[in-house]
């Protein structure tokens, strides 16, 4: 698919990143299986925040819209400690291909956009706390926490399909299942048997993990077990595992208090992106936008 405004391209890359903002976005306000059913309908809302995105940068550069050198060098210093200091990023930008030149015109343009962006919604109201509490009781159901459990694993690979490779991995985890028995630590055998990256670096410690959120028949054996108990052996196209549920916590309504400023996030994200939407709109009525060589109107959405 080709996209171009005004004749110009714009890059799949621009679509990616702005998906990616979205998906963030999403999952700070609701469960990550929900935002995985909404693929189909970020990747257009992508697409379309990728075109407003590049009419706002033509409209910031069309009013000469000003950016102090010191805003630059700020945002550049940032950007360098969040990617870890000077020598970590000046490698990341040269496998990129990036030099910190371009990087500096980048950043402008990005600063432009913020200003005029911040023009746009000037005066627009900020949720009220009636409002959020109303948010909050009428989505319920989606300021909620599941059941998680803390979790290791030991996982052994079979070397092939065949059914001796099978027979062989299983009776390595019998082996460690005896060992684990007999008292030996579930972090040791981890991190000298595992096939998975966590054994070695962590004892086969998997973190947190919120129910529905592994492999159907994982999930159910691992809330099914009682803390600091080991499963059967359990199959899943990585392999055969060994999983131990170390601690629970039960899962329920989040209160309020937890999720207030969550909301208001929200509640003002989308009421900007309404009056963001309305500039947009204009935007395009005075831009040609064409999508696979066909001159298409695209729907933007708050």
């Amino acid at each position: 698919m080709t996209l171009k405004i005004n004749g110009e391209i714009i890059p799949e890359e621009a679509i990616e990143f702005e998906l990616k903002r979205l998906v963030q976005f999403y999952c700070r306000h609701m469960p990550p299986e929900e935002v995985s059913k909404q693929t189909d309908l970020l990747r257009r809302k992508a697409k379309e925040q990728a075109i407003g995105a590049k009419l706002l940068m033509n409209e910031a550069a069309r009013l000469d819209i000003r950016v102090t050198t010191e805003d630059i060098e700020a945002k550049l210093k940032e950007l360098k400690k969040n990617m870890g200091g000077e020598a970590a990023f000046r490698e990341k930008i040269a496998k990129q291909g990036f030099s910190e030149d371009t990087l500096r015109t980048s950043i402008e343009r990005g600063r432009k956009v913020d200003i005029l962006v911040e023009q746009i919604v000037q005066g627009v109201e900020e949720p009220t706390e009636d409002e959020i509490k109303a948010h909050y009781k009428a989505h319920a159901s989606e300021y909620t926490k599941a059941d998680t459990a803390q979790v290791q694993h030991i996982l052994i690979r079979p070397e092939s399909d065949s059914e001796a490779d099978r027979a062989t991995a299983v009776s390595r985890l019998l082996e460690i299942k005896e060992r684990l028995a007999e008292g030996a630590e579930f972090a040791d055998e981890a991190a000298a048997h595992s096939d998975c990256p966590s054994g070695r670096r962590s004892g086969g410690s998997l973190g947190w993990l919120s129910r529905g959120t592994m492999v159907p028949e994982v999930d159910r054996s691992v809330f099914a077990l009682k803390d600091g108990e080991t499963s059967d052996i359990l199959e899943t196209e990585l392999g055969f595992h060994l999983m131990k549920k170390t601690a629970f916590e039960k899962g329920g309504p989040i209160p309020y208090p937890e999720v207030a400023e969550t909301i208001r996030d929200f509640l003002r994200h989308a009421r900007r992106g309404v009056v963001i939407a309305a500039y947009v709109d204009d935007l395009k009525k005075k831009a040609v936008i064409e999508e696979e060589g066909l001159a298409t109107e695209i729907e933007i959405d708050g």
